[in-house]
């Protein structure tokens, strides 16, 4: 993870831990959503909104980010080059021009040509594309690098699970491993994860944001504002990471160029730039 490539907040400066997805046809919801503290909330008309209630979703959202929001506001649109998908963008392209939209969250992605159309119907909105089949998963590092405007990419696991047929959670890490290379590769942010469905089960949402840590991932889309601190809990940097990153910076501060520290741990100018990463995560709270 670069600081060149990892994507900050307008509020903070920090790079976004949290995704809150709220339903777009419940005003009172996304009210509450912008307070409870995510680094980003994202509207949902897609999944969250029933086919009757789309129309009104789109207004509700427009009213939502008539005024600037007080944290970053994506909206994940319907499916894309579907009536639903021309009528959400033409209700958030006035937004765009507002800029209280900070980007679009594109559901069921599967080719480059999919974020390169909607780049041009939507121009000036940073994209962000959910892989939610194995076709997209394939595809992963083509839909990364497919246009300029395409700023993140993750998985949607829910539809991937059913779309693989994967009944134990192992059975998602090489897909999950494949879009973290792929973003990577592709120079863009580590991928948030995808959401953990149970609200209540939080000592499972921590064990697996844990495990979605060492693969690689960095944060966490969330739904349910009690699974945010959580989420933070297990990607801010633990109290024995601080003190092993401040170890390296003033042994790197006496000694330019690799070293062996007397516990006899190795540095270089790779775990040096780690270190650094770790403080700037830990100075976010």
């Amino acid at each position: 993870m670069t600081t060149e490539t990892v994507e900050t907040t307008e509020t903070t400066g920090a790079a976004p831990l949290t995704w809150l997805y709220v339903p777009g046809d419940r005003p009172e919801v996304m009210a509450k959503a912008l307070a409870a503290g995510a680094d980003v909330v994202v509207v949902d008309l897609e999944d969250a909104v029933a086919a009757e209630r789309k129309e009104y979703a789109r207004a509700a959202t427009a009213d939502l980010l008539a005024d600037p929001p007080p944290v970053p506001v994506h909206v994940r649109v319907n499916a894309l080059d579907g009536p639903e998908f021309t009528a959400d963008l033409a209700a958030l392209q006035a937004l765009a021009a507002l800029g209280t939209l900070a980007g679009l969250r594109l559901p069921k992605v599967s080719s480059p040509a999919q974020i390169r159309r909607t780049a041009e119907r939507a121009p000036h909105l940073p994209l962000y594309a959910l892989l939610e089949s194995a076709l997209a998963v394939e595809h992963a590092y083509a839909v990364a690098t497919a246009h300029p405007a395409l700023r993140g990419i993750a998985l949607g696991e829910s539809d991937l699970r059913a779309d693989l047929g994967v009944r134990d959670d192992a059975g998602l890490d090489w897909p999950r491993s494949r879009v973290v290379l792929a973003a990577r590769a592709a120079g863009l942010a580590p991928p948030a994860q995808s959401v953990h469905p149970d609200v209540r089960d939080l000592a499972g949402l921590a064990a697996s944001c844990a495990h979605g840590r060492d693969l690689g991932f960095f944060g966490r889309a969330a739904i349910h504002p009690r699974q945010l601190p959580v989420i933070e809990a297990a990607y801010l940097p633990t109290p024995q990471e601080i003190e092993t990153a401040e170890t390296v910076l003033r042994a790197a501060a006496t000694q330019p160029g690799a070293q062996a520290l007397p516990d006899g741990r190795f540095i270089d100018t790779a775990v040096v730039a780690g270190a650094h990463r770790t403080l700037a995560m830990a100075r976010r709270t």
